[in-house]
C-alpha cells in the first residue's frame, strides 16, 4: 500500500487518505527491535488528521523514554560503557587516546554508577556539568574532555538505538581555555643554538632536533619517526609519511601515517637544513647508525628526551622555556615574521587540511606583522577639506564647533 509523509516525522497517509504513524524506538538487550506501528490513539479511536497521529507518536516516545517495561529492558548507564561503548570506542582510537578517555570514564561513571540508561535527564547531565566546572578541581580543558566523553557515549546509545535522545545535547558543551603556545623568535633560537657544543656526539643530535624541528615545523610524533629514507637530498625534500607510538619503555610502532590524513606531506628543505642532515648522517655512520635521524642508538628517541634537550638549552640559554610542539609555534613565527609567508603556504606545510584550520591556532601570530602595513597607511590618503560650510543641519547639529581636527 502506498503511503505519503506528513509534514510530522514519522507520520504518514496511506492511499485511502487514512492516517498512522510508525515509531523506532530501538532494541532490547538481546538485541529486538522495538518499533510500533498504530492507526490508533491510547483510547481505540482512529487519528483523523496528522497531528492527532504525531500527538500519539510524542506519547509513546515518552513512555519508551520513563522506561516503560512495555517497550524496552532496562541496562544500566555503567553496563552499558563497559560493554558496548569503550569496546568500539577502543578499535578506533590510538591506544593513547583509549587511554586518556578510560580515565575520564572512571569520573563519569562514578557519577552515574546508580543510573539506568534512560534515566539520564537533562537536568543531570547540567548537573554534571556544572560540578566539572565548579566543585571538581579540573582544569577548564580536562573537564571539556570528560563531558565531551560523556556526550559521545550517550549519541552512541541513540545510534544503537538504546536511547531515542541525548538528553545532555540540550546542555552547552563545554569549551577549552585559549592559551597560546609559547615560542621562540629568531633571535632567541640563535641564543639558544649558540650554547650547543657540536664537536659531542649527543649534542650534535640536540642541535638537529632543535634545528629541524625549527626549521620544518613537523610534529613531534613525526620527527621522531624520521628515517634517512625519508630525506630526498636530490630533490631537496623531507617525506612525512608516519608517526612513532610508543606502546611501552621499550616498545614502539612506526605507524603508516600521521595524525591527520592532510599530514602526509612533502616539506621542501633549506641549504642550510641539508647540510646539517647530511654532516650528522655521516657522522652516524661513523658510529654504524643508519636508520632513525634523531638517535644516537639506532633507536627512536623518547618524547621526554625532546622536552629535556629544550629545557636544558632554554636555561642555559636564558630564553623562555617552551613545550616541544611550541617548535612548531617558531616555525610558525618564523616564517611570517622573517618571510611574510602567506596562510596557504604555512598551511600546507604544516600539514593542515585548510587554511581555515591553521588561523584557527595561528592567526595571532599574523597579528604581529602589520607594522609595515601600517607605515605604508600613514600619508597614503590625500586629505583636504572644504573651505565654505555646504550642509546646513538642524536643531543640535547646527552647533558651531570652533575646535577643528586636523592632521598634524
Amino acid at each position: 500500500m502506498n503511503q505519503l509523509k506528513t509534514k510530522y516525522r514519522g507520520v504518514y497517509k496511506d492511499s485511502n487518505g487514512k492516517f498512522f504513524y510508525q515509531v523506532y524506538l530501538g532494541m532490547n538487550e538481546n538485541g529486538k527491535k522495538l518499533q510500533i506501528k498504530s492507526r490508533k490513539d491510547q483510547a481505540g479511536n482512529y487519528f483523523h488528521s496528522a497531528k492527532e497521529a504525531n500527538l500519539e507518536l510524542i506519547r509513546v516516545q515518552r513512555d519508551f523514554q520513563l522506561n516503560s517495561p512495555k517497550y524496552t529492558n532496562k541496562i544500566s548507564y555503567t553496563e552499558f560503557v563497559k560493554k558496548k561503548y569503550l569496546p568500539a570506542y577502543k578499535i578506533n582510537v590510538e591506544n593513547s587516546t583509549y587511554l586518556m578517555k578510560s580515565n575520564a570514564f572512571k569520573i563519569i561513571l562514578n557519577r552515574f554508577k546508580l543510573f539506568e540508561l534512560t534515566q539520564i535527564s537533562v537536568r543531570d547531565a547540567e548537573s554534571f556539568r556544572l560540578w566539572l566546572l565548579e566543585d571538581a578541581g579540573y582544569s577548564r580543558d580536562y573537564a571539556a574532555l570528560v563531558y565531551g566523553a560523556f556526550r559521545k557515549s550517550l549519541n552512541y546509545a541513540v545510534k544503537l538505538g538504546y536511547l531515542t535522545k541525548n538528553e545532555s545535547m540540550k546542555t552547552e558543551a563545554i569549551s577549552k581555555s585559549k592559551a597560546h603556545v609559547k615560542y621562540w623568535t629568531k633571535k632567541q633560537f640563535e641564543n639558544v643554538i649558540t650554547n650547543i657544543y657540536i664537536d659531542d656526539y649527543f649534542e650534535n643530535m640536540c642541535f638537529v632536533i632543535l634545528w629541524t624541528y625549527y626549521m620544518t615545523g613537523i610534529r613531534v610524533s613525526e620527527g621522531l619517526a624520521l628515517r634517512w629514507s625519508d630525506i630526498d637530498f636530490s630533490n631537496k625534500k623531507m617525506d612525512i609519511s608516519h608517526s612513532l607510538r610508543r606502546k611501552s619503555k621499550g616498545d614502539f610502532d612506526i605507524i603508516p601515517y600521521t595524525k591527520t590524513a592532510s599530514g602526509i606531506r612533502k616539506i621542501s628543505l633549506d641549504g642550510d637544513t641539508l647540510r646539517i642532515l647530511s654532516n650528522w648522517k655521516k657522522r652516524q655512520q661513523a658510529h654504524g647508525l643508519n636508520q632513525f635521524i634523531f638517535s644516537v642508538t639506532d633507536r627512536p628517541i623518547y618524547r621526554s628526551t625532546v622536552l629535556r634537550i629544550i629545557q636544558r638549552y632554554a636555561k642555559l640559554a636564558g630564553v623562555p622555556l617552551i613545550q616541544a610542539k611550541g617548535l612548531r609555534h617558531s616555525h610558525v613565527s618564523y616564517l611570517i615574521n622573517e618571510f611574510n609567508a602567506d596562510v596557504l603556504v604555512v598551511s600546507k606545510r604544516l600539514g593542515h587540511s585548510s587554511p581555515e584550520i591553521t588561523l584557527k591556532y595561528y592567526a595571532h601570530l599574523w597579528g604581529v606583522n602589520d607594522e609595515n602595513i601600517a607605515k605604508q597607511l600613514t600619508g597614503n590618503i590625500n586629505i583636504q577639506f572644504s573651505s565654505t560650510k555646504k550642509i546646513k543641519f538642524n536643531g543640535n547639529q547646527s552647533m558651531n564647533l570652533s575646535a577643528k581636527i586636523l592632521p598634524k
